[in-house]
């Protein structure tokens, strides 16, 4: 028996509604806005939650004195498709070397890593 449920993941960031926006953007689901906590209610009943944190330093992938701490995966049906998606509304390239894997690594407008996955 499991001692606790998954409440939600959190990423600490500067702009809490703005990284949610993105997220709703490449994920779907609601923004529910509480000011320095802001809640990303997705379709699925999941939360994805941001949390403003001053002072703020993202990670940097993969450098191991700036350590990705995380990443998510986004399953996608087309990688190209969803790349160009997820580039236009602010996401940044982080490993382009290898197109021919079935993943790929960015960076959400406030750095932290995420890939997306051949689903």
């Amino acid at each position: 028996m499991a001692l606790a449920k998954l409440g939600s993941v959190v990423l600490d960031c500067p702009d809490p509604r703005a990284l949610a926006g993105f997220y709703a953007d490449v994920l779907g689901g609601t923004v529910v806005d509480e000011g320095e906590w802001v809640d990303l209610k997705l379709p699925d009943g999941q939360t994805l939650a941001f949390q403003a944190a001053p002072g703020f330093v993202p990670p940097k992938w993969p450098e191991p004195d700036r350590s990705q701490q995380f990443h998510l995966d986004l399953d996608v049906e087309d990688l190209d498709a969803a790349e160009k998606e997820v580039l236009a509304l602010g996401a940044k390239p982080l490993d382009t070397e290898d197109r021919s894997r079935t993943f790929r690594v960015y960076a959400d407008p406030a750095g932290h890593p995420f890939c997306l996955c051949a689903g």
